[in-house]
């Protein structure tokens, strides 16, 4: 052989070896990368190639999976009662991905977890059949919540303080995500018409937008009065001139009633009558280091709290002058709060200060039904003493039996409640939030639950809004619908 043909040989045998290096490398290395890529079609094909797993609510589907008509995308999402459910599932669509539950537990309902695969069908890859996710939503407390809220702009979140499990989460204006589910010239209508309506009917208010809290931040301004020993008891008189004079400025705070016993009131006298006067004063003389050292107890300022979807973060500000931290007493000036943390105060109050983490998924299954990762009720946390979360407890009692929460009174019940009504765009031009944060126990069988609304917009006349006449009541039909539950 001469040497051009010997060294023709050799090259031809090292591009051969190169290719056999190449293709080894894209098949072991690359390949389940490209495999994993989010453009891969086939990933999309696999995924609606065969019926979804469902998310549970008391026992029976709240989801399914309807066969297309056409393309390569076999199945598509379905929902019983979309609107009633959607702030707990999210959606799933072919075409605009998953939020919530649906995006969070995607590898269990499509089947692909490693969780639902026993050991051999882990080694070979084989397809397995989707689990379920089992939610703590009661669909009594859910249906309440729903109805109750009507058309009104806003949310509700009902908690068992006892086990930190979520009852029932509501956000309305709500929507069907069985109408975006598809990849059809209607589905791309009904997501354009959601993406423009401008009452965001896909934002999960319960979780993921914190607004002012109003005065039912009140509750948190006082277990820090309390817990702090500026006062040792509710029933103590309070050092608080009424009109309040902002440390600093030449404005006054004042209270919505001028005839109210606001003047050097007690705690409960003033959570009675929701009396700015005495919780700006507090706050001021407490400093915003120790009320946020207490918000941040109940749970404010936690960017990381998963139940398990990511709800939005509740402030108490920093860096404030005193007069800002007076304001902050009676939840204005920076002070947020999502209707999940200000049902998470009054579950804490209830539970004898201490505080479950909430959570609304108990356990995930296989198709068999058998329980492949269950999630226990967290540990408690001590927030407040048992005997300031007493005290508090039975000063709500008084808003509800005699003061600003009256409509939230329940037949054969003991309730404790604080009303909000909370200042909203500049100067107080739009229409006020109008919150109410409470809990319930049954006289007979001691069964609680703790409740949070939030009224955004409602067609009430601006002087008719008020935490009493627009959230207490959908607060009270939740409380009824789980006691009785």
């Amino acid at each position: 052989m001469n040497k051009t043909i010997r060294r023709a040989s050799v090259f031809s045998l090292l591009l051969i070896l190169a290719l056999l290096v190449r293709v080894t490398w894209v098949q072991f290395y690359d390949g389940q990368a490209l495999a994993d890529d989010k453009n891969n079609r086939r990933n999309v094909m696999a995924q609606y190639a065969n019926p979804l797993g469902d998310i549970i609510v008391g026992g029976e589907a709240v989801t399914g999976s309807k066969r297309t008509s056409g393309g390569d995308l076999a199945y598509k999402r379905s929902y019983k009662d979309g609107s009633l459910y959607s702030a707990v599932t999210g959606y799933t669509s072919q075409v605009y991905g998953s939020t919530q539950l649906e995006s969070i537990y995607q590898d269990v309902l499509d089947g692909t977890d490693n969780k639902l695969k026993n050991p051999v069908d882990a080694l070979t890859g084989k397809s397995t059949d989707p689990g379920d996710v089992i939610t703590t939503i009661d669909p009594g407390v859910q249906k309440a919540a729903y109805q109750a809220l009507g058309d009104k702009k806003g949310a509700a979140v009902a908690i068992d303080p006892d086990t930190g499990k979520i009852l029932g989460m509501v956000s309305t204006p709500s929507f069907d995500p069985s109408t975006i589910s598809g990849s059809g010239s209607s589905d791309a209508s009904a997501w354009k018409a959601l993406a423009q309506d401008k009452d965001q009917p896909t934002l999960n208010r319960a979780l993921k937008q914190a607004l002012p809290p109003g005065s039912t931040f009140k509750l948190v301004v006082a277990a820090a009065a309390l817990e702090n020993g500026l006062y040792a008891s509710v029933d103590e008189k309070t050092d608080s001139p009424n009109p309040y004079l902002l440390p600093g400025t030449s404005t006054y705070l004042k209270n919505e009633s001028s005839t109210a016993p606001c003047e050097n009131a007690s705690l409960r006298t003033a959570l009675q009558y929701s009396c700015n006067n005495v919780f700006g004063k507090i706050a001021a003389t407490l400093g915003q280091d120790k009320v946020k050292a207490m918000a941040e107890k109940f749970g404010f300022n936690d960017a990381t709290q998963d139940v398990p979807v990511r709800a939005a973060q509740s402030v108490y500000p920093s860096d404030m002058d005193q007069a800002q931290t007076a304001l902050t007493g009676i939840g204005q000036f920076d002070v947020t709060a999502t209707p999940l943390q200000m049902a998470m105060v009054s579950a804490t109050i209830a539970d004898g200060g201490k505080q479950a983490a909430p959570h609304m998924v108990s356990q995930v299954t296989n198709a068999d039904g058998d329980t492949v990762k269950s999630y226990a009720d967290s540990d408690t946390t001590q927030v407040i003493s048992s005997s300031t979360a007493s005290q508090l407890q039975s000063a709500m009692e008084t808003v509800v039996n005699e003061g600003t929460g009256t409509n939230a009174k329940i037949s054969g019940a003991t309730v404790g409640g604080k009303t909000g009504t909370a200042q909203h765009g500049e100067n107080n031009s739009k229409t006020p939030y109008a919150w109410f944060t409470s809990y319930a126990k049954d006289d007979s069988t001691g069964k609680s639950v703790a409740v949070a609304v939030v009224v955004e917009q409602s067609d009430a006349a601006r002087s008719e809004v008020s935490g009493n006449g627009l959230a207490a009541p959908i607060a009270k039909a939740m409380m009824q619908a789980a006691l009785k539950g």
